[in-house]
């Protein structure tokens, strides 16, 4: 497999973090009733308080951009991390689902309170849910982008096949 450029390892990592993340969110609340477009205004809620859930398509839309806004803040402090720790870039099936808990612990004890939407842990099966996609789908894709970088820090574990160019 040909390594990973930085600007490929954070583009492709925010998309899947990014894309892994919110499909969980629209299934996970998609079949306890809750529907898609509430789901996006509930992230930019974050930023404009109760008044998303009246703004209609305009505030699902920009909750979209900002959760991929997140996604691309996580990927990229991880990539930049690896930079400075290699280790964590040769380690990314244990340290990866670790750094999902770390993120998780941020968003929901830090940003999610101090945010226009305010916030609370998730008890019961949501929290199961939101654990488990934060270091399987937030955590564990972000340890393995770094890892299919190009450069010292490169990882061990075998990545995506090559891309077809012409």
């Amino acid at each position: 497999m040909k390594p990973l450029t930085n600007s490929q390892a954070l583009f492709f990592g925010t998309l899947t973090v990014g894309g892994l993340d919110i499909v969980d969110a629209l299934v996970f609340f998609g079949l306890r009733g809750v529907p898609p477009i509430r789901i996006f205004q509930s992230i930019a809620s974050g930023l404009l308080g109760k008044s998303a859930y009246a703004g209609g398509l305009p505030t699902a839309f920009l909750g979209g951009l900002l959760h991929f806004f997140i996604a691309f803040g996580v990927v990229a402090v991880f990539l930049l991390a690896s930079r400075r720790f290699p280790q964590l870039a040769r380690h990314p099936l244990l340290l990866g689902p670790v750094y999902g808990l770390l993120v998780f612990a941020v968003m929901y004890l830090v940003v999610l309170p101090l945010s226009a939407a305010g916030g609370r842990l998730p008890s019961g099966t949501s929290l199961i849910n939101a654990l488990a996609i934060h270091m399987l789908g937030v955590g564990l894709p972000s340890a393995l982008f770094a890892s299919w970088l190009e450069g010292p820090s490169r990882g061990l574990v075998p990545g995506p096949p090559e891309s077809q160019t012409g």
